[in-house]
């Protein structure tokens, strides 16, 4: 609702395109330099929690703007504390999912994160059919925030040193044992050892760039339904809402087979992504297949993409590793978008080709991935 908001506050359609793209850049781009700042001291809690609160607290200050730069400014603070928060967020779960399984603890994150993307538009969408109108509805966001940041608080009081769950190299750990376990062998804050660099993690990173490269954002499909009049106007919503689902049921299942064949579950990527491509297709049939394959697609994405980079990356260059992951994630999606809008222009055909295009080159660099690899770096349960 940030968009018809601005509007309403007098902000034209170069001021909600301006907020909105640059909003996404600061939240991917600003991983990078915050996860090396939590590698390198350790304060992953204390990066978490700065970054929950400026992400948490900005949108239901929206109720309160009373101008459209304020509340382009409050979008960006968003953005901004989700840069914070994701690289040391993402560390700390890569340390305790080694309890459950890389790839099913990924999934779990994600399935959940996709519980609240439905839930928090269906009570902004009941308060503005309520009559309560926009500014209502971003205050009521005020409550899940509240919990949240509550949730936060008792998490850090129970688990202060989550990188006691990776437990010695080579050591699985128990659940719980942060507690009790001797110190001797356990990384603590700030004393991890150094990171091994990035240079063996260039094939993979090629991969994710070619695989997202090609992934069509929403707002094109959207867009393609609503100026072909594939779909109506009320069945655009509930596609999307679909997607979401389905993104939720693919983390946690497909992440199930990540634990038990490793990272050969990655060529599951492309052929979603390329599949994703159908909902740009001529009939509703067609894009109702295409919108599940782009579903489950965004649900690797998501998931098993993490799963794998904290297998490939040792424990003291892992926040960092996930902040380049997030610059390349964003800036791929943001360089293969514009090509496919241009692409769109000539024909819905050459989007599709474009597409197939980078999923069959994504392939292809996952195969050196998977010959560059001594050993499957997977780890698996016993």
């Amino acid at each position: 609702m940030t968009g018809p908001f601005l509007l309403q506050l007098g902000a034209g359609a170069a001021v909600v395109g301006w907020t909105a793209g640059l909003g996404e850049f600061v939240g991917y781009a600003l991983r990078l330099p915050f996860g090396r700042v939590a590698d390198r001291t350790g304060r992953y809690w204390f990066l978490a929690g700065l970054g929950y609160v400026l992400n948490l607290v900005a949108v239901p200050l929206l109720a309160l703007a009373g101008n459209w730069p304020v509340a382009s400014g409050l979008i960006l603070l968003e953005r901004f504390g989700k840069a914070i928060r994701t690289p040391a967020r993402d560390a700390m779960l890569s340390f305790a999912v080694q309890q459950t399984g890389r790839g099913y603890g990924f999934g779990l994150h994600e399935a959940l994160d996709q519980v609240g993307a439905v839930v928090g538009p269906l009570v902004v969408a009941f308060v503005l059919a309520q009559g309560g109108g926009v500014r209502r509805a971003f205050a009521w966001l005020a409550i899940p925030a509240a919990l949240t940041l509550a949730l936060l608080v008792v998490t850090r009081w129970r688990y202060p040193a989550p990188q006691e769950f990776e437990g010695p190299p080579g050591c699985e750990g128990r659940p719980g044992d942060q507690a009790s376990a001797p110190a001797a062998g356990r990384p603590r804050a700030g004393t991890a050892d150094p990171p091994a660099g990035l240079g063996p993690l260039l094939p993979f990173f090629g991969f994710i760039v070619l695989s997202v490269a090609g992934f069509a954002h929403f707002q094109l499909l959207a867009y393609h339904f609503e100026h072909r009049g594939v779909l109506d106007e009320p069945s655009i919503p509930m596609a999307f809402a679909l997607a979401m689902a389905v993104d939720a049921v693919s983390a946690l299942a497909l992440d199930r087979l990540y634990d038990r064949h490793g990272l050969r579950t990655l060529m599951a990527l492309p052929l979603f992504t390329a599949e994703g491509a159908l909902a740009l297709g001529p009939s509703a049939r067609v894009v109702w297949i295409g919108i599940l394959a782009w579903g489950a697609a965004l649900g690797l994405q998501e998931s098993i993409l993490r799963a794998a980079l904290a297998d490939l990356t040792p424990p003291g260059g892992r926040a960092t590793a996930f902040g380049v992951f997030s610059l390349l994630f964003g800036g791929a999606w943001l360089a293969g978008s514009v090509v496919m809008g241009w692409l769109y222009e000539h024909g819905t055909g050459y989007v599709v080709g474009f597409s197939l295009l980078t999923q069959v080159l994504a392939g292809l660099v996952l195969y050196v991935v998977f010959k560059t690899r001594a050993t499957e770096p997977a780890r698996r349960r016993p």
